[in-house]
């Protein structure tokens, strides 16, 4: 059985497949081992650590993820990651686990950065008024 999944954060958008397998993760067609920095790879890896690591061994899962920077993409894979192993294994306990330890792992972080407006240098701030 194979299951597409997807996660999002900010405008970084992943697309995990999951499919029976040998424990295979590739992220953009690469080894997920060899995803820098580290910090994001750990983010990406966080559900198999929640849900154990045995579990890895029985699914191949490739995922494909653009847009965003580093620390976007790091988090819409894990989203994909997590909805993909619930989806394909079916088990309402690891559901309930990755719902415990972080909500996010399962709902998608709809927070977008405030566009910029006229007037300042930013989406709130001002330029600066001289009254001398």
């Amino acid at each position: 059985m194979v299951t597409n999944t997807s996660g999002k954060k900010k405008t970084a958008i992943a697309r995990a497949t999951v499919r029976e397998g040998e424990g295979r993760v590739r992220i953009n067609s690469q080894p997920v081992e060899l995803v820098e920095p580290e910090m994001a790879r750990l983010k990406m890896l966080e559900p198999f650590r929640i849900a154990g690591e045995d579990l890895r061994s029985q699914v191949d899962i490739d995922v494909r993820v653009n847009g965003g920077g580093v620390a976007g993409q790091a988090d819409a894979v894990r989203t994909a990651l997590a909805r993909g192993l619930v989806q394909h294994l079916n088990a309402a306990e690891l559901r309930d686990a990755y719902m415990e330890f972080d909500r996010s792992l399962l709902v998608n972080d709809v927070r977008q950065s405030e566009p910029k407006k006229w007037g300042g240098p930013g989406a709130r701030a001002r330029y600066q008024k001289s009254y001398r």
